[in-house]
């Protein structure tokens, strides 16, 4: 039997909302009243902050994986996703799916009836992994609106490598089959808080005539500084919040995820939504966990951009990632009434977030089986609201964005696999940021490589069978970006371990004055006897070798009757770099070897090339170029004695010609990377070949067999080596320990 006041407490979790209300004085500040003072704090909300950071502060004892599966059962609404996704057959159903279609089913966001037989044009600020446009898609087909709906969509480009992987959301289920819809900017990267961004953008929306929504989703990971987040996030709010302003068509609508709007940067721009929209609504969806601070602006009615024309050209003067010295507007710009309103919203939402997280903390102490009943009926009433509030109706797969998988996902459950949960506390992982890099590896944070020595071939039975089929180069295209400094990310490895490597290559160069990548004396490295064994093993009788980079594989093959061609390294790989294969001079290098190989190579021959790793889109590239040209390809690792840097050795068998297209489209690559190169340019070629051949199936799982040996064996040979360091330092002074005592 149903408790009375469920109905009525569900009611309220779906009922958090705020509307300003907008008075006659509320007047949009001129230019001249923009970044002129400094920037000054209002104390009553100063006083909220503090007060919800105390509250905050008392989890920072819990462990994090404990407090999240508390968490998950004591939301109310925990179960309407999963409800939703399978009753309503709904595409890339998440939390945020959810949200946002209570946010379409709250508020009029969409332009009126008249215009449905026009069409509909949406961007999607910040929106990987793309729930807003897939929730937005099932609105439109079971609300029967019929327009012809054009949207775009930008996000950090998982597929940049120079983009951070814990940053970024590398969910590309979406993204990857849907790729023209999205714009990542002239530099690739995605990155909305850069003035090239929001130009490229207006560019690429040119041929729309108007533009009648947009939303922006975007945050970072402030689990580090949660008290924080509002001063973290704020950037990105104004860049999210002036990329709005300069494109939205008039009486357009605009939805912004916001967290406390407690700092004089927040209230500022608060200000001007209010002043630039007829109405503005703040909402916390029910399907938002009600214990953290994410709200979302729900902004109707554009005033459109004439009347803030030249206060808008200053704010562009100062977009960009850097909070900037002077505060948008000053305190005497904003009046007392605007201010009540905004101190009443803000102690609103206060309330229910402090609320939450004390009846949380006092449910974690203790919860007994008359609480869990409650919670368990509270659940499920909350999906019965959700489907009806908001007419949750089931689609067709026919009527998804993707109707038919064309691509691999990067982060497939293969993939997903490696990823880890965190599950110390705050203190810990505060307390953890603060060690050495030696002192990380003596409190065991590498044990897992340092365990396991290597004592065979990783890469023996790894094997990926030869993709003749036509690789359609008339769709490849070679894309320019930004040089890069660093590899962050890559879909073709687990970005945890590539997190770990990169602090171990910076620990261990720092720490050391070495130069060249340490080896572990306990692993077994491949020696030429047996590589070239497998060689010939997989080599038919009479057919050629060609051999990149180790001469005394070549000597061997030699000696054994192989026909074997050598072509020498024009310059020593080097791995002990966070660049890694990022290297426009090694990308070059590379290419070179794959070009000469198919000018010399006959059918059947083979070809033993180093890699030093293939987290790049170009060097995945160029190993998709091999896929298409030989019958087979695997890999030995560790053979740092066969190619002096790389700890890997490509085998290709079983050559057949490429079609002249195909050489000619590697060339004008070639071309194009020396130009970049010998010019000193900023810039490098990213990538030449679609990502969403590179994505496939069995070529995608070989770049994970691949990286995941590399990147396992440079985290064991660092992590030995700094252990190793770490003992010899100790032992001299046991040794003056122990004279000490005995002359004592």
């Amino acid at each position: 039997m149903l408790q009375d006041d469920i109905p009525a407490e569900i009611e309220t979790l779906f009922s958090k909302h705020y509307q300003y209300v907008k008075e006659a004085n509320w007047l949009l500040p001129g230019s001249g009243e923009a970044f002129i003072s400094a920037h000054e704090e209002f104390q009553e909300l100063l006083a909220l902050k503090d007060s919800l950071n105390q509250v905050k502060n008392l989890l920072s004892d819990k462990r994090l994986d404990e407090w999240h599966q508390h968490t998950s059962f004591t939301n109310k609404a925990g179960k309407v996703v999963s409800e939703v996704r399978r009753s309503a057959n709904a595409e890339l159903c998440t939390q945020a799916w959810c949200k946002f279609h209570e946010i379409l089913g709250t508020y009029s966001l969409l332009p009126n009836e008249a215009l449905w037989n026009r069409e509909l044009n949406t961007i999607h600020l910040c929106e990987a992994p793309g729930a807003f446009v897939a929730s937005l898609n099932h609105y439109l087909k079971t609300q029967a609106l019929n327009c012809d709906w054009n949207w775009v969509a930008n996000t950090l480009n998982p597929y940049h490598e120079a983009n951070d992987g814990l940053v970024m959301i590398t969910d590309d289920r979406l993204i990857a089959n849907t790729l023209p819809w999205w714009f990542f900017g002239p530099d690739n990267t995605g990155d909305v808080m850069t003035l090239k961004h929001l130009t490229g953008l207006q560019h690429f929306i040119s041929n729309m005539p108007t533009v009648h929504l947009i939303t922006a989703d975007g945050s970072f990971d402030c689990q580090g500084n949660p008290g924080e987040q509002e001063s973290l996030v704020s950037p990105l709010h104004y860049c999210e919040v002036v990329t709005c302003l300069a494109t939205l068509g008039k009486g357009g609508s605009f939805v912004l995820k916001m967290f406390t709007l407690f700092q004089h940067s927040s209230v500022n721009l608060m200000y001007l939504l209010n002043c630039s929209f007829d109405q503005v609504h703040i909402i916390k969806p029910g399907t938002s966990k009600a214990g953290n601070s994410e709200v979302y602006v729900v902004c109707l009615g554009y005033s459109g951009k004439e009347p803030m024309e030249d206060l808008l050209s200053k704010m562009i003067q100062n977009f960009g990632a850097d909070i900037v010295s002077k505060a948008l507007f000053p305190h005497r710009i904003l009046p007392a009434s605007f201010m009540r309103c905004h101190l009443e919203c803000c102690t609103l939402f206060h309330k229910h977030q402090t609320e939450t997280i004390m009846g949380n903390l006092q449910l974690f102490s203790y919860m007994g089986e008359e609480e869990k009943s409650r919670l368990n009926a509270l659940r499920d009433y909350a999906v019965s609201y959700y489907f009806q509030k908001f007419q949750i109706k089931r689609i067709p797969r026919k009527h998804w964005l993707v109707r038919k998988v064309q691509a691999g996902c990067s982060v497939g459950t293969r993939c997903v696999s490696g990823r880890v949960r965190s599950t110390d506390t705050f203190n810990e992982r505060k307390q953890l940021e603060s060690l050495t890099w030696a002192a990380k590896v003596a409190a065991g944070y590498f044990s897992p490589w340092l365990k396991e020595h290597f004592q065979d071939n990783v890469g023996a039975g790894c094997f990926l069978e030869g993709g003749y089929g036509d690789p359609k180069i008339s769709e490849w295209y070679i894309l320019e970006g930004k040089l890069l400094t660093r590899i962050q990310s890559s879909p073709f490895c687990d970005s945890e371990e590539l997190k770990s490597l990169n602090a171990a290559i910076e620990g261990c160069f720092k720490a050391s004055a070495e130069d060249s990548f340490p080896s572990c004396p306990l692993c077994v490295t491949l020696a030429t006897e047996t590589i070239g064994t497998e060689v010939v093993t997989m080599t038919q009788a009479g057919q050629r070798v060609l051999v990149c980079g180790s001469r005394s594989l070549s000597e061997f093959l030699n000696a054994r009757q192989v026909p074997c061609l050598f072509i020498q390294s024009p310059c020593s790989l080097k791995c002990s770099s966070v660049l890694h294969d990022g290297d426009p001079a090694y990308q070059q290098q590379l290419l070179n070897w794959v070009l000469h190989a198919l000018n010399q190579l006959q059918d059947g021959d083979s070809l033993v090339l180093p890699v030093l790793s293939s987290f790049t889109r170009v060097t995945a590239g160029i190993l998709y170029v091999l896929y298409h040209c030989f019958q087979v390809i695997t890999f030995s690792c560790p053979a740092t004695s066969l190619a002096p840097g790389a700890d890997t050795l490509l085998l290709c068998c079983g050559f057949r010609a490429p079609c002249d297209v195909f050489t000619q489209h590697l060339e004008l690559l070639k071309e194009r990377t020396e130009c970049l190169l010998s010019s000193g340019s900023s810039r490098q070629v990213l990538q030449f070949a679609p990502i969403e051949a590179l994505l496939r199936g069995p070529f995608l799982y070989f770049l994970w067999d691949l990286n995941g040996a590399i990147v396992r064996y440079r985290l064991h040979v660092i992590g030995h080596h700094e252990s190793e360091r770490t003992l010899a330092s100790i032992k001299p002074q046991s040794r003056r320990l122990s004279q000490d005592a005995e002359h004592t």
